[in-house]
C-alpha cells in the first residue's frame, strides 16, 4: 500500500467534512467513516467569524453557506444584571475590516452543505455506521476495523471524531475532557413565540457572575438559538427537568427581567457539561493523525470551536498535497499540519479560558473587566480580534482538480 491509497476520515462533522472536499481538491481520494446511521448534525445554532470564509471560499461553498445564514447587526456584550451594552461590535463594520461576514447559522444547514458537495464529488465515499473500534499502522498503510466486521485499508488515518475521540484514545491514552464545573442549555424558539424583549437581530451575550447567556437569530430571522450557561456547585448531583429549572431560576434571581423572560422559555431537556483540554503540541503518530476537537477542544467563549476544526481540514490537505507531491509522505505531512495549527488553536484555547473569567466574574474582578472593555474603540477591538478573524496562513494555490463539487 502507497501513499497513493485512499485517505480514510474518521468522523462526519464539518472538521470531517471539510478535510475530505480539501484533500479531493487535490486530487486524493476519500472515505469517510461515520458512526451514526445516517450522516447528520445535532440541531442547534453555530456562530463563524470571518476566519472560516478564507477556507469556504478556497473549497468553492461561500455563497452555498451564505445563503442558508444569517448576519446580524451587532456582536453585543451585556451586563445580565442591569441590562446595559458593556461592548457592542456592529457586524458591518467587521466586514469592512476583514473582508467577510460574521454570520450565525443552522448547524444542521452549514453540514448539508459541506455534505451535499462530498455526495457530488467522485473522490469522497461517505460510510454511515461504520463506527471506528480500532487501527493498525504497519508503517506501509493503517488498517482500520469497524464495529460492523468490516476491515479498511488506507495509506493514512485521520480522526475526526470529536471530542471523545476513539482515535486519539488510541493514539495517546490520555484521558477525557477536563470538567470546568458549568453546565449549557441549548433550545431553538420560534421568533414569533418569543415574548421577552430582546433585540432579535444581533448575536447577544448577557454576562453575569457565575453564568452567561448567548441568543442570536437563525433561518432569516424565524428561528431564536438561547444557550444558557451555569457554574453549578462541586456537589451538585445530575438532575431532571424539573431541579434544572429551580437552580436556573436561583443562579438568575439578579438577572434583569428581561433575561428571566427569555430564561421562562427554556426547554431544559438538552444540557452538555463543559470542559476543554490543556494545549498539546502532538496530534500525530506515524500515518494517523487527529484534528478539531479530537486535537484540541476549547470552551466556547470565542465561538471558534468549529471554525478551527474547519480550518483543521483545510490546512491538513494542503499539508498532504504539498508532501505527497514531494514524496516526503503522511507522517512529514501530518508534522507539518501540526507545526502549522498548534500555535494558533492554542492561543484560541487559552484565550477562551480568559475570556470565560471575564465573563463569569463576580465583585471588583467584574467592575475592573466592565470599565476596561468599555474604554475599548471600534478600532481597539478590531485590532485584538485581528490574530483571530484574518485567518491562517495558506500556502499559494497550486494547479487543483475542478471536481463537480467546486462548479455547482
Amino acid at each position: 500500500m502507497t501513499d497513493s491509497s485512499p485517505i480514510v476520515i474518521a468522523g462526519g462533522g464539518l472538521g470531517g467534512l471539510t478535510a475530505a472536499l480539501a484533500l479531493a481538491r487535490h486530487g486524493q481520494r476519500v472515505s469517510v467513516l461515520e458512526a451514526t446511521p445516517a450522516f447528520g448534525a445535532i440541531g442547534y445554532g453555530i456562530q463563524f467569524g470571518p476566519n472560516v470564509f478564507h477556507v469556504f471560499d478556497r473549497i468553492g461553498l461561500r455563497d452555498a453557506v451564505l445563503a442558508k445564514a444569517d448576519e446580524p447587526r451587532d456582536l453585543v456584550m451585556l451586563d445580565a444584571l442591569d441590562g446595559r451594552d458593556v461592548v457592542r461590535v456592529p457586524c458591518a463594520a467587521l466586514r469592512r475590516r476583514f473582508g467577510h461576514p460574521y454570520i450565525v447559522v443552522h448547524r444542521v444547514d452549514v453540514h448539508e452543505v459541506l455534505l451535499e458537495a462530498c455526495r457530488r464529488d467522485p473522490l469522497v465515499t461517505l460510510v454511515p455506521d461504520a463506527t471506528v473500534t480500532g487501527f493498525c499502522d504497519d508503517g506501509a498503510g493503517v488498517t482500520i476495523t469497524t464495529a460492523n466486521g468490516h476491515a479498511w485499508r488506507a495509506g493514512a488515518l485521520i480522526g475526526a471524531d470529536g471530542v471523545r475521540s476513539r482515535i486519539r484514545t488510541e493514539l495517546f491514552g490520555d484521558g477525557a475532557l477536563t470538567l470546568n464545573g458549568y453546565m449549557a442549555f441549548r433550545t431553538i424558539v420560534a421568533m414569533g413565540d418569543v415574548t421577552a424583549a430582546i433585540d432579535r437581530n444581533v448575536s447577544a451575550i448577557w454576562c453575569g457572575p457565575g453564568f452567561h447567556v448567548v441568543h442570536y437569530p437563525l433561518r432569516n430571522g424565524t428561528l431564536l438559538n438561547v444557550v444558557a450557561v451555569i457554574r453549578r456547585d462541586a456537589d451538585a448531583q445530575r438532575g431532571d427537568a424539573v431541579s434544572y429549572r429551580a437552580e436556573l431560576e436561583r443562579v438568575h434571581r439578579d438577572s434583569h427581567p428581561v433575561l428571566k423572560d427569555l430564561l421562562a422559555m427554556f426547554d431544559l431537556d438538552r444540557r452538555q457539561a463543559i470542559g476543554d483540554r490543556d494545549p498539546v503540541r502532538r496530534w500525530h503518530r506515524g500515518r494517523v493523525a487527529i484534528l478539531g476537537d479530537a486535537a484540541h477542544p476549547t470552551l466556547q467563549s470565542l465561538a471558534q470551536g468549529a471554525a478551527m476544526a474547519i480550518e483543521d481540514g483545510e490546512c491538513v490537505a494542503e499539508c498532504v498535497a504539498e508532501c505527497i507531491t514531494a514524496t516526503d509522505g503522511f507522517e512529514a505531512a501530518f508534522r507539518r499540519f501540526e507545526l502549522a495549527r498548534v500555535v494558533r488553536t492554542a492561543r484560541v484555547t487559552l484565550e477562551s479560558r480568559h475570556l470565560w473569567e471575564v465573563y463569569h466574574a463576580d465583585g471588583i474582578a467584574r467592575e475592573v473587566y466592565w470599565q476596561a472593555l468599555r474604554e475599548r474603540s471600534e478600532h481597539d477591538l478590531h485590532q485584538c480580534l485581528g490574530w483571530l478573524y484574518d485567518g491562517f496562513a495558506l500556502r499559494a494555490a497550486a494547479p487543483l482538480r475542478t471536481t463537480v463539487a467546486m462548479s455547482q
